[in-house]
C-alpha cells in the first residue's frame, strides 16, 4: 500500500507540474530571463517557477540551460537556485491543508475536464486538478501503509537513535530523497509519518535536513557530463543546502523547542507543523546565505575551473533609437546582428559535423542551442527590419532591406538543417544503426564542402565580396554533384550488402539537409551578385 501511494503521489506531482507548465506556456523561460536582474529578483523569480512547475530540480536544470545560453550569469542563477528551495516548500504547506478527504472528488473533476471537453486549455487545467487529486490520494495510501510501523519495534528504536543523534536523521533524509528522486514525496512521507505518532519531533527534523541535500543529487546527476556552467550551478545548489543544514544543526535544540512552540500557539495539524519548519528552515537559509552570493560564484568557479561555451542569444547591434534618426544606420546595424547569426549558424553547422562524428552529447546540446539562438535573432532583425520599412528608404536602401530580410530567411533555415542532422545521428544511436566507413568518409567530405560553401557566402555578404560570391555559386555546383554521386556510391554499397537499408535512410537524409545547407549557402551569395 506504501509503494503504491509513493507511485500515485509521485505520478501526481509530476502530472500537476506538467499541466502547470503547459497552462503557463512559454512564460517561465521568459520569468526567469526577464526577472533576474539581481540576486533578489532571481529568488523571487525562483519561488514562482518552482510553484508551477512542483519540482525545484526542473527549475535548477531551467536556469542552467539560461546560464548555458548566455541569458543569465552564475550570480543570477545562484539567486535562482535559492528561490527554488523556497519554492518547493509550498508543497509541503499544500499538504498541511489536509485536503485528502476530497482528493476523489478532486480527481473525478480533473478527469471531467481532460475527457469530456475539447477545449485545450480546459484540457491543461483538468490536468493540474487530476495531479492535485492524484498526490492527495497516493498520501492517504502512503499513510495507511505506515500505520503499522508504530508497532514495529525496530522502528521505534530507530527513531530514538535519530532523536539522540541529528546526524543519523539527516543521513536517512538525503538518502531516502536520493532513492526517490524526489525531496516533495520524501516530506510527504516524513509529514504522514508524523501526523501517525510513528516518530517525534526530535527525530522528524533533521531528517527533513537530509531531504533538502538529497533533492541537490538530482541535479548533480543532471550536471554530469553537462557543460561547466551546468556542474557550477548544481555544486551552487549542493553548497548552499549543505551550508543550511549544518548553521541548523548547531542550533538543533532551540530550532526543534522554537517548532514546538508554534505547533501549540497556532494548533498545527502535525503536516502543516512538518511544513512551517521546512518553510522557516529554507526562508532563513536563504536570508543568511543571499548577501554571499559572490562569494558563492567564486568559490564555485575555483573548485571547477575552465572558460565555458557562452552562446550569446540576445540581439546586441539593434538599437531602436537608430530607426527613428537614421534608416541607413539601422540598416547597417541589423547588416551586422544578421552577419552574427550567420556566424551562428556556421558554428552550430560545424558541432552538427562533430557530433554525427564523435556521438559526443555535448555537440548535439551545442547545436540545438546555436539553433535556439539563431531563431531568436531571427524574430529579432525581422521586427528590426520592419520597424525599418515603415519610414522612406532611398532605392540603394530599400535594396539593402530586402536583401536582409531573404537572407535571414535564409540563415534561419540552415539553423533547421543542422537540426536536422542531429537528430538523425541521435537516431542513429538510438537505434544502434551503424554506419560503414567509407558512408563516413563521404559525409566528411560534403560536410567539409557544406561548411567551406556557407563560410564563403557570409564572407561574401560581410565585404559585399562578388568574387566569394562567385566562389559560393561554383561551390554549390560541386555539392549538387557530391550528392548525386554519394546517393550512386551509396546504391552500389546497398546492393553489395556493406550498408544496411536504416544507415542508408540516414545517410540520405543527411546528404540532402547538406545539399539544402548548399542551396541557402546560395541564397546568401546571390543576393550580394544582385546588389553588384
Amino acid at each position: 500500500m506504501f509503494f503504491g501511494g509513493l507511485a500515485i503521489f509521485l505520478f501526481g506531482i509530476k502530472y500537476m507540474g506538467d499541466g502547470l507548465q503547459k497552462v503557463a506556456g512559454d512564460k517561465l523561460r521568459d520569468i526567469l530571463d526577464k526577472f533576474t536582474s539581481n540576486p533578489v529578483m532571481g529568488v523571487i523569480a525562483g519561488v514562482v517557477v518552482t510553484v508551477l512547475l512542483q519540482t525545484s530540480t526542473g527549475t535548477t536544470v531551467l536556469a542552467i540551460g539560461l546560464v548555458n545560453a548566455g541569458f543569465m550569469t552564475l550570480r543570477q542563477s545562484i539567486g535562482v537556485i535559492m528561490g527554488a528551495n523556497i519554492g518547493t516548500t509550498i508543497t509541503a504547506f499544500i499538504i498541511g491543508l489536509k485536503i485528502s478527504d476530497y482528493a476523489l472528488p478532486i480527481i473525478a473533476i480533473g478527469t471531467f475536464l481532460i475527457f469530456f471537453l475539447k477545449n485545450k486549455k480546459a484540457n491543461n487545467i483538468g490536468q493540474v486538478f487530476f495531479g492535485f487529486g492524484a498526490l492527495f490520494y497516493g498520501l492517504n495510501l502512503m499513510g495507511d501503509g505506515l500505520r503499522p510501523l508504530r508497532e514495529l519495534e525496530a522502528f521505534a528504536e530507530l527513531t530514538v537513535s535519530m532523536s539522540q543523534n541529528p546526524l543519523l536523521g539527516v543521513l536517512i533524509g538525503t538518502i531516502f530523497t536520493v532513492s526517490v528522486q524526489s525531496s516533495s514525496a520524501a516530506i510527504g512521507l516524513l509529514q504522514q509519518l508524523f501526523a501517525q505518532g510513528a516518530m517525534d519531533l526530535d527525530a522528524a527534523l533533521p531528517v527533513l535536513f537530509g531531504d533538502n541535500i538529497g533533492t541537490t543529487i538530482t541535479a548533480v546527476l543532471a550536471a554530469l557530463g553537462a557543460s561547466i556552467a551546468a556542474k557550477r550551478a548544481a555544486l551552487t545548489h549542493v553548497i548552499f543546502n549543505v551550508v543550511g543544514t549544518i548553521l541548523v544543526l548547531i542550533i538543533i535544540q532551540p530550532y526543534i523547542a522554537m517548532v514546538a512552540y508554534l505547533q501549540q500557539a497556532f494548533s498545527l495539524n502535525p503536516e502543516m507543523t512538518i511544513a512551517v519548519a521546512h518553510g522557516i528552515f529554507n526562508f532563513s537559509n536563504v536570508l543568511i546565505q543571499l548577501p554571499f552570493v559572490a562569494v558563492l560564484a567564486l568559490i564555485v568557479t575555483k573548485i571547477i575551473p575552465g572558460k565555458e561555451t557562452v552562446i550569446e542569444y540576445k540581439a546586441q547591434h539593434l538599437d531602436p533609437v537608430l530607426i527613428s534618426q537614421s534608416s541607413s544606420i539601422a540598416l547597417g546595424q541589423a547588416k551586422k546582428e544578421t552577419l552574427r547569426m550567420a556566424e551562428l549558424s556556421k558554428q552550430g553547422l560545424v558541432e552538427a559535423s562533430a557530433f554525427t562524428e564523435t556521438k559526443h552529447k555535448r555537440h548535439a546540446e551545442l547545436t540545438y542551442q546555436f539553433e535556439d539562438a539563431v531563431n531568436n535573432l531571427d524574430r529579432k532583425i525581422t521586427d528590426y527590419l520592419v520597424k525599418i520599412s515603415t519610414n522612406s528608404l532611398t532605392s540603394a536602401d530599400s535594396r539593402l532591406h530586402s536583401m536582409l530580410m531573404d537572407t535571414v530567411r535564409d540563415i534561419e533555415r540552415v539553423g533547421d538543417h543542422m537540426e536536422n542532422i542531429v537528430e538523425l545521428t541521435e537516431y542513429q544511436i538510438t537505434n544502434k544503426v551503424k554506419m560503414s566507413d567509407l558512408a563516413m568518409e563521404d559525409l566528411r567530405e560534403m560536410f567539409s564542402l557544406t561548411i567551406d560553401t556557407l563560410n564563403e557566402a557570409i564572407k561574401a555578404l560581410e565585404d559585399d565580396d562578388f568574387l566569394a560570391a562567385r566562389s559560393v555559386v561554383l561551390k554549390e555546383e560541386q555539392i549538387d554533384k557530391m550528392e548525386r554521386q554519394l546517393r550512386k556510391k551509396h546504391i552500389i554499397r546497398l546492393n553489395e550488402g556493406s550498408c544496411d537499408g536504416s544507415a542508408g535512410i540516414v545517410f540520405v537524409d543527411m546528404i540532402s539537409n547538406l545539399e539544402r545547407i548548399g542551396d541557402h549557402s546560395v541564397n546568401i551569395a546571390e543576393a550580394v551578385l544582385d546588389e553588384e
